[in-house]
């Protein structure tokens, strides 16, 4: 059986300019650099400028992309952002890099699914470029998540940071097998009753204020590890895949602890596991995309090598995806 399979084209990334290190809490936060790095792998993360928009991180991400790959915003058919911190309530986020690429046509919208984002959104690229609606499709995570931080909580505040990655997806033909390139499967969750140990206490209709993020950080780790394994074994299967096909994983970048318990729990070694949490903190959604063009523009990965991406954020809302280079 011929299908269509969404295969990567090119990647791109892009971080702000200001880099700040864990030492600079210590005059506003009881806190140290040892007691970050030594509970989360973070050592460093970067912050937007004053004025620099989530469309500007992702529109310098896109571009990256489209460089890398030789190629011209014109050939995008779709643009799809994932970013819980977008430029406004609306328009879109996504349009802001579809007019700044040059694409004439075709559309563009953002995805909500917090830190999980990216896995959302390549599932639904890998959907739409299934169907036969689209033949090429930009996944973009942006995220300025500096700007709904309270400087005052150290569990919150030294743990995120702003970035964004771009992943280009073009539509190949495919057997319908495992040994196909491409996107081979996606996993995706949600369960609505832990909204209250990760979210922000703002929003449009509720305090019509952005609001800060809050997060019950022990309960949130307690969920990662076993909600990570169980989609990401989902995902192989659904792929005709199993642990021990696994060459990359590429996980969302929130706590050093947490890759290290999910990798154990796949027998895959660390030095098979993309980590980027030391320098970009948790960027959201923007944390895989990143890590991906970080990696690949290191030539980590050959033609055929298979990667488990995965992510989980506030909903609670995760995932898995598997994807042949």
């Amino acid at each position: 059986m011929t299908i269509y399979r969404a295969v990567p084209v090119c990647c791109g990334h892009y971080l702000p300019e200001r880099v700040v290190e864990n030492a600079e809490f210590e005059a506003t936060l009881d806190t140290s650099d040892e007691w970050i790095s030594s509970r989360t792998g973070i050592k460093r993360r970067h912050y937007a400028a004053e004025g620099e928009k989530t469309s500007d991180l992702a529109i310098a991400a896109a571009k990256a992309a489209l460089a890398n790959g030789g190629m011209d915003g014109s050939e995008i058919d779709a643009v799809i952002l994932a970013t819980a911190t977008p430029d406004q309530t609306f328009p879109s986020t996504a349009v802001r890099v579809q007019t700044a690429i040059g694409m004439k046509g075709g559309f563009a919208f953002d995805i909500q699914a917090v830190c999980a984002g990216f896995v959302f959104a390549v599932a639904q690229a890998d959907a739409l470029i299934r169907s036969g609606q689209v033949r090429t499709v930009m996944v973009i995570g942006a995220e300025t998540f500096s700007r709904i931080l309270d400087f005052t909580d150290r569990g919150t505040c030294v743990l995120f940071g702003d970035g964004a990655g771009a992943l280009v997806l073009r539509a190949q033909e495919g057997t319908g097998g495992s040994e196909d390139r491409g996107i081979l499967a996606a996993n995706l969750n949600s369960d609505g009753r832990y909204t209250d140990i990760l979210y922000v206490d703002g929003g449009p209709s509720s305090t019509g204020t952005a609001g800060v993020v809050h997060m019950a950080g022990r309960e949130v780790f307690k969920h990662a590890v076993v909600k990570l394994a169980q989609a990401g074994e989902a995902a192989l299967d659904a792929a005709g895949l199993d642990k021990g096909d696994v060459d990359w994983m590429v996980p969302h970048q929130a706590n050093l602890r947490i890759m290290t318990q999910t990798a154990a729990k796949f027998g895959i070694p660390m030095e098979k596991v993309v980590v980027t949490v030391q320098d970009h903190g948790n960027t959201s959604a923007a944390s895989i995309p990143l890590a991906l063009s970080c990696a690949a523009s290191e030539g980590r990965f050959s033609p055929g090598d298979v990667l488990l991406i995965e992510a989980i954020g506030g909903g609670l809302a995760w995932g898995a995806a598997v994807i042949r280079w």
